[in-house]
């Protein structure tokens, strides 16, 4: 019985090897990238597009997708080799930079250009400009989160500063902002899509201005990867940024009811007319970069809205944070 007991755990032991190993080659196998991305979003419709589309298959890819729920989550699985790719704003790379890591991330391509999210306020306004914000209350979300951050920069820029003519409400997580104000908290509120437009549809808020087309241009959303990573496998992050990319050319050459009709799949529980009403915002506010690569003006501008939110204790170099040679071989071919 002994011998038997302890064979079958030798048995065990093997399999249990093997799977070890099989698992620790998928994780160094370039056809298979795992992307842990901040959070689920239409903003990243590109992204869904060429899932839906087959753009990454055609790339001879397959892309298994985490959500992170946070750009401290994203940063922590690329350090410890538990995502290949991580898509966040790169406020993250410049932060574990300063750090003083080693390998520290680098952004090597970008999707998103301006912030996603939407002001929503409880009375319509068609003629929105920030003026009569004066002793309101405005729901920012986490201090030192990069929503947060925009928002406080555009507020400050237009001449108000929290506890003095404006109060800045910083005690709400993001994500709970829309039942925080659903419920009677705050007079305004930054919401993502499909968030505003639901709130718009119920009748509770009133979309009035896109915080983006008012912060200016900035590598809000990046794909980002540690030097390794690049280095042993450039042609496949190439081939990974190239199909994102042929997802960003639909997004912007097709009806948002198309777009919308090819990502529902991805977000279940959301309407088909929500999906679209959604994405069509991002349209029309032009979100979505029309180049991989991240300029270097918009990186100097985050920095300028972190310098802006006490966030950041010193700048960093555009080229020590971004590394645009696959992003320009890619801009080589559309040219």
């Amino acid at each position: 019985m002994k011998k038997t007991v302890a064979t079958l755990l030798a048995v065990i032991v093997l399999l249990c090897t093997l799977v070890l190993g099989i698992t620790a080659c998928n994780k160094d196998n370039g056809n298979v990238i795992r992307l842990n991305e901040v959070t689920h979003s239409l903003f990243y419709t590109p992204q869904y597009l060429a899932l839906s589309l087959g753009y990454f298959e055609e790339e001879g890819l397959t892309v298994e997708i985490t959500n992170g729920q946070g750009a401290n989550n994203v940063m922590t699985a690329l350090l410890t080799n538990e995502a290949d790719i991580g898509l966040m704003g790169c406020e993250a790379n410049i932060y574990v930079y300063l750090q003083g890591k080693k390998d520290y991330p680098r952004v090597i391509g970008q999707l998103t250009k301006r912030d996603g999210s939407f002001l929503v306020a409880r009375t319509e306004n068609n003629s929105f400009d920030y003026s009569g914000l004066e002793g309101k209350t405005v729901l920012m979300g986490r201090k030192g989160g990069m929503p947060a951050m925009i928002l406080q920069y555009v507020l400050n820029n237009k001449g108000y500063v929290n506890g003095k003519n404006i109060t800045m409400d910083y005690s709400i997580e993001f994500g709970a902002l829309g039942p925080a104000f659903t419920a009677g908290t705050g007079d305004y509120v930054p919401l993502f899509e499909p968030s505003a437009s639901q709130l718009a549809k119920e009748g509770k808020g009133y979309i009035v201005s896109a915080i983006g087309m008012d912060s200016g241009e900035i590598p809000y959303t990046c794909y980002t990867a540690t030097t390794q990573y690049i280095e042993k496998h450039p042609e496949n992050v190439e081939k990974f940024l190239r199909a994102v990319w042929k997802g960003t050319q639909y997004a912007m050459t097709h009806s948002a009811e198309d777009c919308a009709k090819l990502v529902e799949k991805h977000f279940v529980g959301t309407s088909l007319d929500m999906l679209t009403a959604a994405i069509k915002n991002y349209q029309t506010f032009d979100v979505w970069t029309t180049t991989p690569i991240t300029n270097k003006q918009a990186f100097e501008r985050i920095q300028d809205i972190m310098e802006n939110a006490g966030e950041l204790s010193q700048r960093v170099g555009y080229d020590v944070i971004v590394d645009n040679t696959l992003a320009n071989k890619i801009e080589a071919v559309v040219k």
